[in-house]
């Protein structure tokens, strides 16, 4: 017989726990975001990866009257094309996934092993999604707004006057606005300081600031940089001639719209490899369907000594 401690009067806790089975989660990836952005944006399929977006040339030119009813005589004119209209290739965000075969042989139970190994790994890749979106510097959001549709807040914080003027840069149709979420805070004290707090509005079951009906959008892949960030405004869809998504519909072993993993075999070192696959592309179709507000001061609720008395 064990010898016992004089003081115990019953099994400890620590002792019972050895017969007790504990709950597991499966993992948890806190870089896992909302993704609002993919889920706003209209996707559109694309043939042989290959997007061709054909503009017309000199629009101002096209000429039409109202004529008197006396007058026979109408204007002439034609619609021209440009000649040379610009093409969008999909990107690939990919990664070859290994997982040892003796790792989903014994420790498959509670979860698959293989199964929580691609989940993460797919998450990781449409973080990355996201990313490319707003900064990939050939076909990404930022590296594609005009310099006509750039402007710059008045005072340095975000204000309503600012984003009234993005709206005037995208005012057909706007569909939200996008930022880092430190700038949403910071306009929201903006306009508590002013006495217009933003009313919200409900979008896939979550709470989002609005400025005139307008959502404003968080995101953390919007870049932030010495305190400094931007707010991008955004009409959406191609009937609005707005910013599209792109993707290559029916891949081998396609998940979800332009996600494939395919099993790669298993090597002479027991290794099961996957390769995932995104492919996507974003086109703005006009111009004036996208606009930023550049050099956003982000600043901190300590820089409003006024505002929460």
């Amino acid at each position: 017989m064990s010898e016992q401690n004089p003081g115990q009067l019953a099994l400890s806790d620590n002792a019972a726990r050895q017969l007790a089975n504990a709950t597991k989660t499966t993992p948890i990836l806190s870089t896992i975001s909302p993704r609002w952005l993919v889920h706003l944006l209209q996707w559109s399929p694309v043939e042989a990866g290959i997007y061709r977006l054909n503009k017309v040339k000199n629009p101002q030119d096209v000429l039409v009257a109202c004529a008197k009813r006396d007058e026979s005589e109408l204007p002439q004119t034609f619609v021209d094309y440009e000649d040379t209209p610009r093409e969008y290739f999909l990107n690939a965000v990919s990664t070859v996934l290994d997982v040892h075969t003796r790792v989903s042989d014994l420790y498959n139970s509670p979860h698959d092993q293989i199964k929580e190994q691609l989940r993460l790994t797919v998450e990781t890749i449409k973080e990355r999604q996201e990313s490319e979106l707003i900064n990939n510097p050939d076909y990404g959001l930022l590296a594609n707004v005009t310099q006509e549709q750039i402007v710059y807040p008045l005072t340095g914080a975000p204000t309503p006057d600012d984003l009234d003027e993005l709206l005037t840069k995208v005012w057909k149709e706007p569909a939200f606005f996008l930022t880092h979420p430190l700038a949403i805070a910071a306009f929201g004290r903006e306009c508590t300081r002013r006495g217009v707090p933003p009313p919200t509005v409900s979008l896939f079951g979550a709470q989002f600031l609005t400025w005139r009906g307008i959502p404003l959008i968080p995101s953390d892949k919007v870049p932030v940089a010495d305190g400094k960030t931007k707010i991008l405004l955004i009409r959406v869809g191609e009937k609005r001639q707005g910013v599209v998504g792109l993707y290559q519909p029916g891949l081998a072993g396609e998940q979800s719209p332009g996600l494939s993993v395919r099993f790669m075999g298993i090597s002479r070192n027991a290794i099961a490899s996957y390769l995932i696959s995104l492919y996507c592309s974003l086109v703005v179709q006009s111009d004036d369907a996208l606009a930023v507000l550049e050099d956003v001061e982000i600043g901190k609720f300590h820089d409003y000594p006024d505002t929460y008395k």
